[in-house]
């Protein structure tokens, strides 16, 4: 895994790879930047460092800090005390998990986002342990996920016994743990649809590969469970 401070993935997209060790080993994790004007959209943001920080100050200002997941939340703190300005967004539910913190916004359907423009954002519906919000960059054909996929390669030493046993290993979508958590097959069904219906080649998923092209038609596959 990179330890760049910053690696980009096409103009105005860029990614911060990082370890993540928990119980199970180091699932690894990833923060996507997505410039918007000369403001920064942080999506589930990772350790923050001084070289990290240094970084995303030269392509310009922290706007926006989101928390797109119940699950993705750990370092959001760094950035609010970091970025006092920049207005903190969380997934539906996240504001009540994290009662620490002050969110501006819950991220839902109906939100005017000031980023619309630019960015779209749908909340993945039938998977409320979850409540993975997930994002497209529609100027780099760009899915960005969290959990709802991983993409690890066969070989990839880190968490190998975990990412074995939950089906993760050496395959993209969504792994057995995932798969458990949506409990409504057509509410998440009708949540693909959504989804397909933007043009995104590019998928950034957050533990394991980013998935450079063909984007689409994995997800399709990686979805086709849910009928």
């Amino acid at each position: 895994m990179t330890t760049t401070p910053l690696d980009q993935l096409a103009p105005g997209l860029w990614v911060a790879s990082r370890p993540l060790p928990l119980v199970v080993g180091d699932v690894g994790t990833r923060m996507t930047v997505i410039g918007i004007g000369d403001e920064l959209l942080l999506h589930s943001p990772v350790k923050l460092d001084q070289p990290l920080r240094e970084a995303l100050d030269q392509l310009g200002g922290v706007r926006w800090i989101v928390g797109p997941s119940k699950v993705h939340h750990l370092f959001l703190g760094d950035y609010v005390d970091a970025y006092p300005a920049a207005e903190l967004w969380g997934a539906p539910g996240l504001p009540e998990k994290r009662k620490d913190l002050t969110f501006h916004h819950v991220l839902d359907d109906v939100a005017l986002a000031p980023w619309r423009g630019e960015v779209l954002h749908l909340l993945f519906q039938g998977a409320p342990r979850l409540n993975e919000v997930v994002f497209f960059h529609a100027k780099s054909r760009t899915l960005v996920l969290t959990d709802l996929a991983f993409n690890v390669p066969r070989g990839a030493k880190n968490a190998r016994l975990f990412h074995r046993l939950v089906g993760a290993t050496g395959r993209f979508g969504p792994h057995r743990l995932v798969r458990f958590a949506i409990r409504d097959r057509t509410a998440a069904h009708h949540s693909l649809r959504e989804m397909l219906v933007w043009d995104f080649d590019r998928v950034v998923v957050t533990h394991g590969q980013v998935l450079e092209t063909g984007g689409r038609a994995a997800i399709a596959k990686a979805f086709a469970f849910l009928g």
